[in-house]
């Protein structure tokens, strides 16, 4: 296949990250043009290579958010995509602030990580819905939640919203319903389009919204 992603895989423990090379690679959409286990080598082959992606692990040795900010400044143009196991907010933050497109916890299943990191590498970004859903409970300014009336969406996209509400996955709504997966992203474009929103994270702070606004 040609146009394949280029990738870099940072992570410093060699079976988990052998493992995400061989899911990346096996695809057929991704080069994985360089691995690394720590921060000194992740820049390393950040401005050796300059690929699109590079994975990084929040927890990896001269830290993954101290990484990212480096690789953010000295190669821009790389999109850096957290893939951990922490689910601590304030980590989840510094993500972003370091200018992460991603955020992703390790338990993802394999063709879902494929599919987010091909979104991302399309402009989209992603938080782990659970994550997104976390951050804005704690959030200390609530914006007044609009109605799934303020916006014209049918029973099937309500029916979807309501299960992007819950942290479900497109696969997951997809085997719910009874849908196949890329219908359900056809579904998700619409809907982000009447929600005014540009991406899955977004769209799943929104139907949090709506489902407290809902409940009262």
């Amino acid at each position: 296949m040609s146009d394949r992603i280029r990738i870099v895989v940072v992570d410093d423990h060699p079976l988990f990250r052998e493992g995400v090379v061989t899911t990346l690679a096996e695809s057929g959409y991704f080069d994985v043009v360089a691995q690394a286990g720590s921060k000194e080598e992740a820049i390393i082959q950040a401005e050796k290579h300059i690929p699109d992606l590079m994975l990084l692990d929040v927890s990896m040795p001269g830290g993954g958010i101290e990484t990212a900010s480096e690789i953010a400044v000295r190669v821009p143009v790389i999109k850096i995509i957290m893939l951990t196991v922490s689910e601590q907010e304030h980590d989840v933050q510094a993500a972003l602030k370091a200018q992460a497109r991603g955020y992703i916890l390790k338990g993802v299943a394999s063709e879902e990580l494929i599919s987010i990191l091909r979104d991302i590498h399309n402009g989209d970004s992603y938080i782990s819905p659970n994550l997104a859903v976390n951050i804005l409970m704690r959030s200390s300014e609530q914006p007044k939640p609009d109605s799934p009336d303020d916006f014209d969406l049918n029973e099937r996209e309500r029916q979807i919203l309501e299960k992007l509400a819950i942290g479900m996955s497109n696969k997951e709504i997809a085997d719910d319903i009874f849908l196949s997966e890329k219908t359900v992203k056809h579904y998700m474009t619409n809907i982000m389009h009447k929600l005014h929103v540009s991406n899955r994270v977004q769209a799943a702070i929104k139907a949090y919204e709506m489902s407290k606004s809902n409940s009262r």
